[in-house]
């Protein structure tokens, strides 16, 4: 293949496709490596945590504090994707993904080193939060980064296929965690699991972040970025920027993403323990379902993503949420037949209505923001939806199930999740077509943008 310049230096066809193609690998690997990191400790915390660092409650209330301890990385989240925003935004892109990378590495790593409650008390449950909070700080920068590699790189009219590359890494890395608990289940007896097995997850993340850096390094700094560096336009304070004047996006952006949060973790994190502890299936069974899911996502995602490059973002996203809550109760009432086919069609079902919403966000909220607010804009946003979605499920669904042992109670909570997220949305113009070099745009008043994307 030729991928040779013009003469004014602007790249040929062939040479964007296969650009696009190597950075969309790139943003692909290096979040599958962060989400691993991030949804081998849910899947730990609905599987082992609480018997490893919580022992002598019982089982519902320790698995309670062991997703009190998942969801501490949320706060920490908003700290990242401040701190990261702000020298991505004015450092450039391709550095704070390599720095974040190697952070969440270490801390995951060093999960798997961590002496268990029976060796040194109370400090294995403190040491893990510890970690936990610096997981949080490094996926905070990261996300934002990635997506900013693929949306800023690609062509107007197929960015939200792009975007949508950047999102495969969350159903990926939960499929790969999944899959190493399962075979980590499958070969070892419960007492070596519990005693020295679910390290191995921990400990082998190493591998998949030599592998996330090697590729990252081969990627070149996006063309918005360049653009106001060689103008000398970035913003000295970013963060201040964006919350001074721009606070309105930033806000209704995260909460129209809050569902997305929600409905994966109630799939990934309180699914598993909803169908293990309560219903008993066995864990290889929930974890097999879990895994499959995760695989259909990975297919899907991508497509949504581009049919809003062909009908825009929003009409997309909503009809994910829509579709989500339309399938909060049959999800649980097939969960509940005990029966692995039909739990296993209402996952595929929920992980379709989640693909709608989930593809197309990442490319939404990127084109809410102008170039040298943009790291900073789209990551706040997101760890907001975050915060408000992701951080809240585990803990209020293994509450609501406490207090009333009926999952139709979870359900609730999803639907009104799925609300909120339709209203904030509703309130936001479309951004498909859009010049994502001009100022941010106002999300209230402007008519949506019609017609073919630019």
């Amino acid at each position: 293949m030729n991928h040779a310049s013009t003469v004014d230096g602007t790249l040929e066809p062939d040479e964007i496709e296969y650009s696009m193609k190597r950075i969309a690998i790139a943003s692909v690997i290096g979040t599958t490596v962060e989400w691993y990191d991030l949804f081998v400790f849910a899947t730990a915390s609905a599987l082992v945590f609480n018997k490893v660092f919580f022992p002598g409650f019982v089982p519902l209330i320790g698995t309670l504090l062991a997703f009190g301890t998942f969801a501490s990385a949320y706060l920490a989240r908003i700290v990242g994707a401040a701190l990261f925003g702000h020298f991505g935004d004015r450092l450039g892109r391709k550095s704070m993904l390599l720095v974040s990378l190697v952070i969440m590495g270490m801390a995951t790593f060093c999960i798997g080193l961590l002496p268990d409650y029976a060796s040194i008390g109370i400090w294995a449950p403190l040491l893990l939060l510890t970690l936990r909070i610096v997981q949080g700080l490094a996926l905070g920068g990261e996300w934002g980064g990635a997506v900013l590699m693929a949306v800023e790189h690609a062509p107007a009219n197929r960015r939200g296929l792009y975007g949508s590359w950047v999102q495969i890494g969350v159903p990926a890395g939960t499929l790969i965690a999944n899959l190493v608990f399962l075979l980590s289940n499958a070969l070892l007896p419960n007492g070596a699991l519990l005693a020295w097995g679910w390290r191995l997850p921990f400990l082998g993340s190493v591998l998949l972040v030599a592998v996330g850096l090697y590729v990252r390094l081969n990627t070149s700094e996006t063309p918005s970025f360049r653009k106001i560096r060689d103008t000398n336009a970035q913003v000295k304070v970013p963060l201040a920027e964006l919350l001074g004047k721009h606070w309105k996006p930033v806000l209704l952006g995260g909460i129209a993403t809050m569902s997305t949060g929600t409905s994966f973790n109630l799939i990934v994190a309180f699914g598993l323990t909803y169908g293990t502890q309560t219903l008993g299936y066995s864990r290889n069974a929930m974890l097999s379902i879990a895994l499959i899911a995760c695989a259909l996502c990975v297919v899907m995602l991508p497509a949504f993503g581009r049919l809003s490059d062909l009908i825009g973002r929003k009409p997309v996203i909503i009809g994910g949420i829509v579709a989500e809550a339309l399938l909060a109760f049959p999800l649980f009432w097939l969960l509940d037949t005990r029966e692995f086919p039909l739990a296993l069609l209402g996952y595929l079902l929920m992980m379709t209505a989640f693909a709608a919403n989930y593809g197309p966000i990442a490319t939404f909220l990127a084109e809410l923001f102008s170039t040298e607010i943009r790291y900073s804009g789209l990551s706040v946003s997101y760890m907001l939806s975050g915060l408000l979605g992701s951080a809240a499920t585990p803990i209020v669904t293994t509450a609501l199930l406490s207090a009333t042992g009926k999952g139709s109670s979870v359900a609730w909570f999803l639907v009104a999740s799925a609300i909120i997220s339709i209203a904030a949305l509703l309130l936001i113009t479309e951004t498909r077509g859009r010049d994502t070099n001009t100022a941010t745009w106002p999300v209230a008043a402007s008519p949506t943008v019609r017609g073919q994307p630019r």
